[in-house]
């Protein structure tokens, strides 16, 4: 598994779950999941930093 799967892999077993193919253009769905989840990720990371 290379770091770019890992990364990925939130998105990945999302789109599998809904039944998308996630290399398919449904991939930008991928992306969406990724997106939103690692930023909560890093929102609450800061504000545990900050905070």
């Amino acid at each position: 598994m290379s770091i770019a799967d890992m990364i990925l892999w939130p998105g990945t077993k999302i789109c599998e779950r809904m039944g998308v193919d996630p290399t398919s253009d449904a991939g930008l769905i991928r992306w969406m999941v990724n997106t939103l989840i690692y930023l909560v990720l890093s929102l609450v990371l800061v504000w545990i930093i900050v905070a």
